[in-house]
């Protein structure tokens, strides 16, 4: 059912003539798209969907974390994953970030250098981590450039209950999303290019020349489609390996002399927590119920909630004083291979989708790609 059907001449003029690109999601990948088609097609009119009031899935509601890989995450990987995919995708990750770094200033996007820590409590698992630091290392330098990434830290500098082992990634980063976001959309503005908010995309139809974007608001054209909605791909693509994964996330009131600094990751980056603004932000858990948090849905899961509560209590906060602030979630989108997908899905429709949870640090070379691939 449209929510508007009364558009006025104005409106059509301005709203539904036919677009050269439009983008469906105004995340980090669909801003990222546009501004990097714009830059390179200074006329092309360019139009950005987006069905919330600010963007509905991660961007607005992750941690903030520039990472592009801890030490059992890329193990991981590499049990299921070619090698080449593995660092194909670590080198877009590194790249996403140094892009985003450039196109917006570190200072429009807090970012700060503070290094990540993986955090350890089973010693099997951190021994085969520490064996396999030297040969991470060496692929690292090969393939981004960073010299000596991982390396081991002091057991007396542990602070955390529980925590038997440490590994330091000195080039990992935090960035505060809101500023990120706000001028990510300010630059889209200074560019010319317009973004449409709660506009539900329902039906996307291919034509002989065109493609029509079916909507609650009406029915628009363009040339080009680009689709950058990650988790909910598959509400209007066909497309087999994307899921959406929802993440908790919870972050306390001001802490009085906290002295963590950093962004952290746990048991294989299910749980991942840093400091901001004198607080805490913790999320994770989604390893506690798979089946339940593969859903679109925006909701709290109680059980996960509490399960963060208590790690924050007994592990990174304990004999501290301090108060949970806010809890939310947000949806990522994942699959069997962490690589995002960046395909034309039907003619002259592009799935920008998949970023595997790390789409603060591969959005930015994701949209670049699709900009490419969309020209």
């Amino acid at each position: 059912m449209l929510k508007i059907v009364n558009h006025s001449y104005w409106e059509k003029k301005l709203l539904f003539k036919k677009f050269d690109l439009i983008i469906i999601g105004s995340g980090i990948v669909g801003l990222s798209t546009a501004v990097s088609f714009k830059q390179k097609n200074k006329k092309a009119n360019i139009l950005i969907l987006e069905r919330g009031i600010l963007p509905s899935g991660a961007s607005t509601k992750n941690a903030g974390f520039a990472c592009f890989g801890s030490v059992s995450e890329l193990l991981d990987d590499l049990s299921k994953m070619s090698e080449e995919t593995v660092w194909k995708t670590v080198e877009m990750r590194w790249q996403g970030l140094e892009l985003l770094r450039k196109r917006l200033g570190d200072k429009h996007i807090g970012y700060q250098s503070y290094g990540g820590y993986e955090l350890f409590d089973d010693e099997k698992i951190f021994g085969k981590c520490s064996e396999n630091i030297d040969s991470l290392n060496s692929k690292i330098k090969k393939n981004i450039g960073l010299k000596n990434c991982y390396s081991l830290v002091a057991s007396k500098d542990i602070k955390f209950k529980n925590i038997n082992g440490i590994i330091y990634n000195k080039h990992e980063g935090q960035i505060d999303t809101s500023l990120m976001m706000s001028n990510l959309i300010k630059l889209a503005y200074e560019l010319e290019i317009t973004i449409l908010n709660s506009i539900q995309a329902s039906k996307i139809n291919s034509l002989k020349n065109s493609v029509e974007i079916e909507s609650d608001y009406g029915t628009f054209k363009a040339s080009k489609v680009v689709v950058a909605t990650n988790g909910f791909a598959k509400q209007l693509l066909k497309l087999k390996d994307v899921e959406p994964a929802r993440a908790q996330v919870l972050v306390t009131k001001p802490i009085k002399n906290l002295k963590i600094k950093g962004t952290f990751h746990y048991q294989q980056g299910y749980y991942y927590f840093r400091n901001i603004d004198d607080r805490i932000l913790f999320g994770g858990g989604r390893n506690l119920d798979f089946k339940g948090e593969t859903t679109p849905e925006l909701a709290l899961n109680n059980k996960i909630q509490k399960h963060l509560d208590k790690l924050l209590k007994e592990m990174i906060l304990p004999g501290i004083q301090y108060e949970i602030d806010h809890r939310w979630s947000g949806i990522m989108g994942v699959g069997s291979e962490k690589r995002p997908i960046i395909k034309l899905v039907q003619p002259n429709v592009l799935a920008a989708v998949r970023m595997g949870g790390m789409g603060i640090a591969i959005g930015s070379m994701v949209g670049e790609q699709a900009a490419k691939e969309i020209n």
